[in-house]
Order: structure tokens, then sequence, then C-alpha cells
């Protein structure tokens, strides 16, 4: 393993066990990397002091005393000397917390013993990525078309060029990313432009939205099951993680997973092997972990409801989405690439929008996001017979986005079940019942709706 100028990495592992450093050691001089070894946290400064270094391997305890007070101080002598070397924390799966004090100290990623050798060479290659794609400034919105597939992503917006600039730097890595951003923002989108601009795109992009899925349901559809492993399990069938081999797997809606099933994901992004339902055989998949939520994970992980072991694993790289209202520039781009979408899925002629149309959508605080105004767009399209829309064909009672906005709840009426239940309860009231309908209006599959149909007892 090399770098981009051909030079020889070098990787500096510390541990005081010598069969460790010695089995470690091996693994990387096999595959091409320099390894330097150092027994205890003297000698590793000693190294520093005297040897340049690419990456920093280190265990978090050298003596019988395992509260891994010794490792944390090692780190920060580290990030003293060598601040800009990326350093991976070893511990024990027990310890797991203390890889995640380290990584609020300035750890690049931590992995767990026993490792795998396959998993441990690309937890060392994703470190030294990212550290060479951080130094790269952001780039315009032309260099980026030159440069990447972001087609399906429209903005000028400087927080948007931001983002894709981001996309564009970490999609060749292998870290996992976490995607942030309200709902209707394009989250989806993101995911599949981080795949697309991959070395993973010849492989698969499977989705599983996490909404509403309880402990028994994520096991299978995560890791699949094999026939007679419970009463509906008829034949063997691969779970998502599996089909995902060789290429990436979308999480979305991270922060609805059950407490239970956080703890099983975590621990198959250690190594990235698993044991389908019902089975003891242990296998692997070769994947990529994009996820996303709307949700502020760092608060869930405050009160108890999110582990904050897993949003350090998950959120190697963060990606925010600004919202709509923060990218005003953008609206009319937007306007004019929905209307051309909903001529060619219609098979009806092109319309335009007069400056009063525009002027009038350019204004709205858009709650929905990009999702609510191109839904606004459709129903005014299919609504008028005009070959050009003007604001009084925006400013109808069912397409008028402001309106949701003028209906704000004071903080703290509300839980977030109580304001999704009441959210899904009038959507299925304004649809119909057509849970087609509902499902494309709240931004979730049918699936995901199904099962807060019936989290919240929703079904008569």
């Amino acid at each position: 393993m090399s770098n981009k100028t051909n030079k020889l990495v070098s990787v500096l592992i510390v541990d005081d066990d010598h069969s460790v450093t010695a089995s470690i050691a091996l693994l990387l001089k096999q595959n091409g990397i320099n390894a330097l070894t150092a027994a205890n946290p003297e000698s590793a400064i000693e190294i520093l002091e005297n040897s340049a270094v690419d990456l920093i391997l280190q265990d978090m305890n050298f003596s019988r005393n395992t509260s891994g007070e010794e490792g944390m101080q090692l780190l920060k002598s580290i990030k003293q000397q060598t601040p800009h070397v990326p350093v991976i924390l070893m511990t024990a799966w027990g310890s797991i917390e203390l890889a995640v004090e380290g990584i609020k100290q300035g750890a690049a990623d931590f992995m767990t013993k026993p490792w795998s050798n396959q998993q441990l060479l690309k937890t060392i290659k994703t470190s030294l990525e990212l550290h060479q794609v951080n130094q790269s400034p952001p780039i315009g919105r032309a260099e980026l078309d030159q440069a990447f597939n972001f087609s399906s992503i429209i903005g000028n917006d400087p927080a948007m060029l931001e983002m894709l600039s981001t996309i564009g730097r970490v999609a060749s890595t292998d870290a996992p990313v976490l995607i942030l951003g309200e709902s209707g923002t394009g989250k989806e989108l993101v995911a599949e432009a981080i795949h697309q601009n991959s070395h993973r795109k010849q492989g698969p992009l499977v989705k599983l939205n996490l909404g509403g899925m309880s402990a028994s349901l994520f096991e299978s559809e995560m890791f699949g099951h094999v026939r007679g492993a419970f009463t509906d399990a008829k034949q063997d069938r691969k779970g998502r993680f599996e089909v995902a081999d060789s290429g990436s797997i979308f999480l979305d809606e991270m922060g609805d997973l059950e407490p239970s099933s956080q703890v099983k994901l975590l621990r198959v992004l250690q190594d990235q092997s698993f044991q389908p339902v019902g089975s003891s055989e242990t296998r692997r998949a070769n994947v990529r972990v994009i996820s996303a939520t709307n949700r502020n994970l760092h608060e869930m992980v405050g009160d108890g409801s999110f582990r904050e072991d897993l949003l350090y694993r998950l959120n190697l790289i963060t990606i925010r989405i600004p919202p709509l209202r923060n990218r005003r520039g953008d609206i009319r781009l937007l306007a004019e690439s929905h209307l051309q979408k909903v001529s060619e899925i219609y098979n009806v002629p092109l319309v335009s929008i007069d400056e009063s149309g525009m002027s009038w959508l350019e204004q709205q605080s858009w709650p929905g996001n990009v999702r609510q105004l191109a839904q606004t767009i459709e129903r005014a399209v299919l609504m008028s017979n005009q070959a050009q829309l003007s604001i009084n064909d925006f400013q109808t009672e069912r397409g008028h986005p402001a309106q949701s906005a003028q209906t704000e709840l004071p903080v703290g009426s509300m839980t977030l079940d109580e304001m999704e239940k009441l959210m899904i309860e009038k959507a299925i009231k304004a649809y119909n019942r057509n849970l087609s309908k509902v499902a494309q209006a709240l931004g979730i599959s049918r699936a995901a709706l199904y099962r807060r149909i019936e989290k919240y007892g929703l079904n008569s």
C-alpha cells in the first residue's frame, strides 16, 4: 500500500503484547506497508521523535491496570507531537467506551480485538485516504460536474457546493458516511451519489428503511435467515448485508433503530461478519455503510436512546444537507427541473412558470423541503390547463405550503411519537386511505408506513 506519490507508507504499532505487534507487523509487511513497533508509550514517543510515520495503531492498556488511563495519556501526547497523523485505537469489545472517549480526544477510528485481518487493512486504508482527501479544498460546480457524476443533485448554492465537494472527496474511500438533513432534503439522492462516485459503483446499492422496524424483523432483514428459523421461514433468504457484498448499503431513518438492534448493528460493523437467523454459520461481506436520519443523534445519545459507540462507528464522515429555506437561490433551478420531470412522467406538454409564480415559490418556507416543492409543482401542472403557471396556480388550498408552517405547536406540547402519529392520521385522511400516496407524501416507503400504522394502532 502506498500513497499517491508512491511513497512507502509507515505504520507505528503500539502494544505491550509482542504477539500482537509481531502479527500485525507481518500482515502489514505482506501488504507493502513499513511497520514499526513499540511495546510501551515511552518507546512510541521516542520512535515518533526520530521517524516519520503515516498512521499509528495504538492499544489502550499497557499494564495490569485496564482503566485506559495510560492509553489516553499516550494519545494526548501523540496528538501534541504529531497532530496530523491519524491514530486508530485498539481495544477489547468490552472496552469500546474507552475507544469512544479516544475518538472525542482526536483519534481517527477504533477497532476491536480480536481483529479481522481484512477489516484491519480496510480500516488503515480508509484512514490514510481520508487523511489525504481532507487536505483538498472545495471546488466549483463546473469542476465538480467534470470530475464526478452529480447529475441528480441540483444546486449552485455555496452550502450545496461545499456538500458536493465533500462527497467527491470521500466517495472514493470506504469510510462510513452519516447523512443528516430534514425530511425531504434528498438524503437518498446523496447516498446514491456517494455510491455512484465510488469504486463500488459496479456493485449493488442496497437500501433499507429502518423506520418502525422491530428487533426481530431487523435481524432477519439485515442478516437473512435459514429455512425453519421461524414459522414463516419456508426457505433460506439472504439478508440485505449479504446482498450488498462488494457494494454499499443505505440505512435510512437510523434514528428510529431500536436499542437491541443497535447492538447487533454495531457488532456487524466491527468486522463485517454476521450469522443468519437460525444458523450458527458465520458469514462475511465487504460492504460500505451509508446511513441517514433527520433526527439529532447527539441529543439521542444524551438521553440514552442511541448508543454513542454506534454513532462514532457510523459518522466517520458526516454530510449535512442544507434545508431548502437556506438555499432559496436554488429554487428556480429545482422548479425548472421538476417541470421537465412532470412533463416526462405524465407525458404532458412542458409548461413554464411566470415571474409572479416563481417569486412566490422563492418566498415560501418549504418545511417539507425539495420533496414538498416538487409535489406542489406537480399538483399545479396537473390541475392547470395553462402553458404557463402563475401565482394563482400555486395558491390553492392543497397547494399552499405556507399553511403547514402557520400552524406551529408549542415546544414540548407533543412527543415526537405523538407528532408522527398525528401526521400519519392526517395524511391517511387527506389521501382517503390511499397508502401509496400517504407513504409518498410522508417521504417513507410503504413498508415503513405499514410498520408505523401497526406501531400506533392505526389498523382500523
